[in-house]
């Protein structure tokens, strides 16, 4: 009888672990579930605020009635390129030297080395090798089926990147700064001489042994 109750309690005891085990199990896979869907959510919720944010209308630069401006009473401000140490690049397509940019952030036009659109040490590749000269020459109106293409083309890492850019400026800011296309190793570029890029095509790799002297 003593064996019969021993056994009694031990398959109890055992059906009972195998409960609360089972219990356990049970709520943690439930919270899994729900973290997942939860988070899967939020990655649509993220989504579409991108494809909203993308879906406003996008501001293209034009040349035309900047001329107008800078010769009008009306004050004008521009945002520019600010980091450049030597050039700077306003948000007309003006690039010049930092020393000749106006109190209102603009290129002073005034200046002969004040120079519009300049392409100067762009390859037709559309990868130049200063980030000023990229910027400048993104600017120009004629660049903006190339531009239109890398927004089409844009991975969806770019897509996040390009999400917070409302206009021909900020887009060429962002672009023109050296990204994983212009890297080539680790340590190295595809090409050291291009590598501020605005288009869609990275710089092309350049032969091993070009910068031997």
């Amino acid at each position: 009888m003593d064996k019969l109750e021993m056994w009694k309690s031990y398959i109890v005891r055992f059906f009972r672990r195998k409960l609360v085990l089972g219990v356990i199990f049970g709520l943690s896979l439930t919270y899994c579930i729900f973290s997942f869907v939860s988070q899967g959510s939020s990655l649509v919720e993220d989504y579409d605020a991108v494809v909203k944010t993308r879906s406003q209308p996008f501001v293209w630069h034009s040349s035309g009635g900047e001329e107008v401006n800078s010769t009008s009473l009306k004050v004008t401000t521009c945002r520019n390129s600010v980091q450049g140490k030597v050039l700077i690049v306003d948000d007309r397509g003006y690039i010049c030297l930092r020393e000749n940019v106006l109190l209102s952030g603009c290129c002073d036009t005034n200046l002969e080395t004040t120079k519009r659109y300049s392409c100067e040490t762009c390859k037709e590749n559309h990868c130049c090798s200063i980030y000023e000269h990229c910027i400048s020459c993104c600017l120009h109106p004629d660049k903006k089926n190339v531009l239109q293409l890398v927004l089409g083309k844009a991975s969806e890492t770019m897509n996040v990147l390009f999400a917070s850019v409302t206009d021909h400026f900020e887009l060429c800011l962002a672009k023109c700064r050296t990204s994983s296309q212009s890297v080539q190793h680790e340590n190295s570029y595809r090409d050291p001489r291009a590598k501020h890029c605005y288009g869609d095509m990275p710089p092309a790799a350049e032969p091993p042994g070009a910068n031997a002297s």
